[in-house]
């Protein structure tokens, strides 16, 4: 439950953290009203990271101003069916964003699945394990409004 900013290449980051949603320790970090996404404001990036994507904290991270998404915890489904997909995800997120790249409101939202298991089902289905590596890429000017 806090928040920090780094600098990287001219690039201001601002990250929003909670701790586990799961175990509702969520407590998201006091803020002034986020800046206006505007070309003035090019240069920062806001990212909301959070352990587990319960829908709560999504919503909060979008309200708090986020511009890219970071969780866990669903282990990509860890049992997933051919046509089917994940048959869990251990909190609220909806099945379909188990793991990867999708959107949540309008922000982008990776869902790692991780390297672990849960420990109740010590085992995987179709979901092997990953370490993400996310490529950010500047957006045009055009782009921000």
């Amino acid at each position: 439950n806090t928040r920090a900013t780094m600098e990287l290449g001219g690039l201001e980051v601002r990250l929003a953290g909670v701790d586990d949603p799961h175990l509702e320790r969520d407590r998201m970090p006091a803020a002034p009203s986020p800046a206006p996404r505007t070309p003035e404001h090019g240069n920062v990036l806001r990212v909301g990271v959070a352990h587990a994507p319960y829908r709560r904290v999504l919503d909060t991270f979008v309200a708090d101003g986020a511009e890219l998404i970071l969780a866990g915890h669903t282990h990509g489904g860890q049992l997933r069916l051919p046509g089917i997909g994940a048959l869990v995800t251990n909190c609220d997120l909806p099945r379909q964003q188990a793991r990867g790249l999708s959107d949540w409101q309008g922000v982008p939202m990776n869902v790692s699945a991780g390297m672990g298991a849960s420990p109740y089902s010590n085992y995987r289905l179709l979901t092997p394990p990953e370490a993400t590596l996310l490529t950010l890429r500047a957006r045009r000017p055009s782009d921000v409004g």
